[in-house]
This record gives C-alpha cells, structure tokens and sequence, in this order.
C-alpha cells in the first residue's frame, strides 16, 4: 500500500491535480497495483483532507508524550524526526498528531523512520505547498540514494 501512497505523491500530488478516486483507481490498477491495496490507500489518502492550515492548539508549549503503544509501533527516529520538526517552527501540533495517527493506520508492526519522514512530507506538501517541502523532499528521497534537484 505505501509503494502507491510514494507513486500518488510522485505523479500526482505534488502537483495537486489528482483526478476522481474512480479514475484514478483505473489508473493505478493499469501500473499494476493490487485493487486491494488501491482501496487502503485511497481511504488512507481521503484523511488528508481533514489536514488544514487552521491550528487548533495555537501557540502550544506542550510536549508530546508518546504512549507505550505509539513507542512500541513508531520507530525512535521517526518520533525525533517529527520533534526536529516541530522544533523548527515546519510541523504544527495539529500535523504532528495527523502524521502519527496516519503512521499508526499502516499495517507495519513497527512504521519505520523512512515512512514516519513519507508521511511529515505530504502533511507539509499540504499544509505548506510543494515549495516549502522541496527540501525536505530532498532529505528523504537521499535515504533511498535519490539525486537532489537543483533549484
């Protein structure tokens, strides 16, 4: 399901033209993607629609405390991940709680840094626009040897 979350953002929203679920249902099982595996994904995506700029813990101080459950299902440096972002004024705490619950409905056992980083990505493409997560586009696509654009 992730290889169509990373193909959707690839080739369609980062530049937010995704045509219609059922189009694009056909367009994914013509690459070759399970219908199954579609479906979890596009009912994984249709939550990002309740991701908006509006923060509703505005100017919170608070820390996140992770439960023993979100530390035992998210990798540590995907959690220190998130706290960088947090820290550097990118990632509000509404996002942050967005991307843990979006890591948390993946299947995995344990979501690895790499997808927790996948997932802060489309949050910031989100919230942010494509300009503001090119860098950070560059970050995680350098883990999977990927050439940084030249902007």
């Amino acid at each position: 399901m992730f290889d169509i979350l990373l193909y959707l953002y690839d080739n369609y929203l980062v530049t937010d033209r995704a045509p219609d679920n059922d189009l694009l249902s056909s367009k994914l099982s013509a690459v070759g993607f399970d219908a199954n595996d579609i479906d979890r994904a596009l009912n994984w995506l249709e939550a990002m629609n309740q991701l908006s700029d509006a923060e509703p813990y505005p100017d919170s101080q608070a820390t996140r405390c992770y439960t023993a459950y979100e530390q035992q299902r998210l990798a540590i440096e995907g959690i220190d991940f998130l706290f960088f972002l947090e820290t550097s004024g990118l990632l509000p705490a509404h996002a942050r709680e967005w991307i843990v619950d979006r890591a948390l409905a993946l299947e995995d056992a344990e979501v690895s840094a790499q997808k927790i980083k996948w997932i802060a990505l489309l949050a910031i493409n989100r919230l942010h626009g494509p300009g503001d997560a090119l860098w950070l586009e560059d970050l995680v696509r350098d883990e999977d040897n990927y050439q940084p654009t030249l902007h």
